[in-house]
């Protein structure tokens, strides 16, 4: 198409050239771009206060994490500067504290303030009190997680729909190679799959606080420090109780009268969706919250693979040779080194070090799995990236003397992009799963207690896999066989979005052609 080819909105009439901004192509007509932020800006203010905390959270971790690393660093040669940033990182996370309990304070649709489900009967068969609009807790509890997830759906499929207006409406090509990529994807049924749980499970994440009957600080972390009134069934008064004791005779040990099992209200009226654990703690409250610790640290380790994958696989096809090699050395001696040992190494390193505690220990744990699981990565794009590096337009933009950078960032990185999700999105489900085992094993590894993790509430839920405490280890254990199967439905459907002549291929064909070169 030439420059100075004008280009028309059939439905809208509305005419541009091709050097015209993004900004330009809006203001001649701003119609679809207000409707749709109009939308999303009410959709934003509806749970505005969770997202702000979920952002200023992300931002403190963040912050807590890079003057920790720099605080080690610098403190090997200047260990007065090492104080000085140690002291910069608690005013600054002190600061960030503060803004996350004001945005936290802000008044939400869907929290549990609004839609509370803890409550307790004033008599037999009475009404209940404290829940939402009377209900009983259990169809409070419904309510509320039906309307976040509904949330949750509306939300995305508007996100979506910012792509098709700008798709139809702001962009300058009728047609280009990504739409039929979205095309495919939409009818890819097992790829669908994998964006529904992936979908499902980051609403997890996001709104663990508000989809858990109850919440982690109250029913497990600081259960002494908290207190209920429930019914008294003996005296038929209402008491008060700490919420620890009333966990302690809620415990699912499968011994007779001694469980709490899915779907069921323990003595207090408490309602647990997926039952107790051993010690009398809601099982759903703390399958949420371990979903948002394991996605965020798969999500960190997969970013700092990523990063390091991008780099190594652009500079090693760009200039081959000595620095090919060089990666592969690299890459070799870090596949040789045991996965374990070195999570061992960093946690005896570490101990006591105030950048163990970073998510509960899972800031040192996704350094470990970032900085093993990147070779994965750097081998699965090494393939495309030579190949790219050997066509002519590469060629084209040395001889115009183009900056070796530029070449990378514009020309080879996006065609190196699509492989790293395909091969990501598939490795983020063996990082959870390595978390979940070293949850498991315990013994100082993988998150540290009481935080949850879905590791330890399966070992906890071992011993009574026979029992009528069944639930305890099988349902975290399916809620980790799901995600990772979805993940690597998501992955599938990418690949064969991308290359339909890969559908039906198997992972171990893609993953083999990818590492070729």
């Amino acid at each position: 198409m030439c420059a100075n080819t004008t280009l028309t909105d059939t439905h809208y009439d509305v005419d541009w050239t091709d050097e015209s901004s993004l900004r330009e192509r809006i203001t001649s007509h701003p119609r679809p771009a207000v409707t749709w932020l109009a939308v999303a800006v009410g959709l934003l203010a509806l749970e505005f206060g969770a997202f702000a905390g979920g952002l200023l959270l992300l931002v403190d971790t963040a912050v807590v994490a890079v003057t920790g690393l720099l605080e080690v660093f610098v403190g090997l040669v200047a260990p007065g500067a090492a104080t000085r940033i140690a002291e910069f990182q608690v005013a600054v996370s002190a600061t960030l504290d503060g803004l996350r309990s004001a945005a936290h304070g802000l008044p939400t649709l869907l929290s549990r303030e609004t839609i509370p489900n803890d409550g307790y009967r004033t008599a037999a068969n009475g009404a209940w009190t404290g829940t939402f609009l009377g209900l009983q807790p259990a169809l409070a509890w419904a309510i509320r997680v039906a309307l976040v997830y509904l949330y949750a759906a509306v939300v995305c499929y508007w996100l979506v729909r910012g792509w098709f207006v700008f798709r139809e409406h702001y962009r300058h090509a009728d047609w280009t190679p990504r739409d039929d990529v979205v095309d495919r994807l939409r009818g890819h049924r097992w790829g669908q799959f994998g964006i529904a749980v992936v979908v499902v499970f980051a609403t997890m994440a996001l709104f663990a606080p508000a989809l858990g009957p109850t919440t982690v600080e109250e029913n497990i972390q600081s259960p002494y420090s908290n207190e209920m009134k429930y019914l008294d069934s003996e005296s038929g008064s209402v008491e008060t109780v700490y919420v620890g004791d009333a966990n302690f005779n809620s415990k699912s040990k499968g011994d007779g009268d001694q469980n709490v099992g899915p779907l069921s209200y323990d003595q207090y009226g408490r309602f647990h969706p997926f039952g107790t654990l051993t010690n009398g703690r809601d099982l759903f409250t703390f399958v949420m919250a371990g979903a948002r610790i394991s996605l965020t640290v798969a999500g960190i380790a997969m970013g700092i693979a990523t990063l390091i994958a991008v780099v190594m696989s652009l500079l090693s096809a760009y200039y081959k040779g000595w620095v090919d090699l060089a990666v592969i050395l690299l890459s070799d001696g870090i596949t040789s080194i045991p996965g374990l040992l070195l999570l061992l190494m960093v946690a005896m390193a570490f101990r006591g070090h105030w950048l163990a505690n970073v998510l509960d220990g899972g800031f040192l744990l996704a350094l470990v799995f970032g900085f093993i699981t990147w070779v994965t990565l750097w081998r699965a794009v090494r393939g495309p990236a030579l190949q790219v590096s050997e066509e002519e337009w590469i060629d084209a933009a040395k001889s115009f003397g183009q900056r070796d950078s530029v070449t990378m960032r514009k020309h080879m990185l996006p065609y190196v992009v699509p492989y790293l999700l395909i091969y990501g999105s598939m490795s983020v489900g063996g990082v959870i799963i390595s978390l979940s085992a070293l949850s498991f094993i315990g013994s100082g590894l993988g998150i540290s207690p009481p935080t949850p993790a879905w590791g330890r509430a399966i070992s906890l839920g071992r011993p009574y896999v026979s029992t009528q405490s069944w639930h305890i280890a099988l349902i975290p254990g399916l809620m980790i066989v799901v995600l990772v199967t979805g993940l690597n439905a998501f992955g599938d459907g990418v690949r064969d979005a991308i290359d339909p002549e890969s559908e039906g291929s198997t992972d171990a064909e893609a993953a083999a052609g990818g590492a070729a070169g």
